[in-house]
């Protein structure tokens, strides 16, 4: 059963896929600095309406599943989350920065796709069939 959020004024079901690459793709990402990225990231989100629904990595990029509300800045979110994280991460684990000379951890680009519920087209045919007598 789909079970929709909302707050005052809506209703909503928001799921995003974001994918995060390193700079350069060097492959420095493990277990433990994935683990901490993702600490970093579920302290940020709640100051953007945004919940962290899934979280996996390989060793040049990660991807995320989250949640968010029509509020959301998710642009700003996630600026400040590769700012906040290519911080830390940087000083927590200095080994990074033979790998990544600059002072930057995450590529510029990044993806973030929409997900969940139905497929485009059901949503194109049932948009198209609204007005229609059965």
């Amino acid at each position: 059963m789909l079970i929709l959020d909302n707050n005052n004024h809506s209703v909503f079901l928001l799921y995003y896929h974001l994918i995060m690459v390193v700079k350069y793709r060097r492959k420095v990402i493990n277990d433990n600095i994935s683990n901490r990225l993702k600490e970093i990231f579920e302290n940020i989100s709640p100051n953007y309406n945004i919940s962290l629904q899934e979280w996996n990595h390989d060793k040049d990029h990660v991807h995320v599943l989250f949640k968010a509300e029509p509020n959301s800045e998710i642009s700003k979110f996630i600026n400040a989350y590769k700012s906040a994280s290519s911080r830390l991460i940087k000083k927590e684990y200095p080994q990074i920065k033979q790998k990544l000379w600059k002072e930057y951890f995450w590529s510029r680009s990044y993806c973030l796709l929409t997900s969940g519920g139905a497929p485009i087209e059901v949503i194109k045919q049932y948009i198209e069939s609204q007005g229609e007598k059965k």
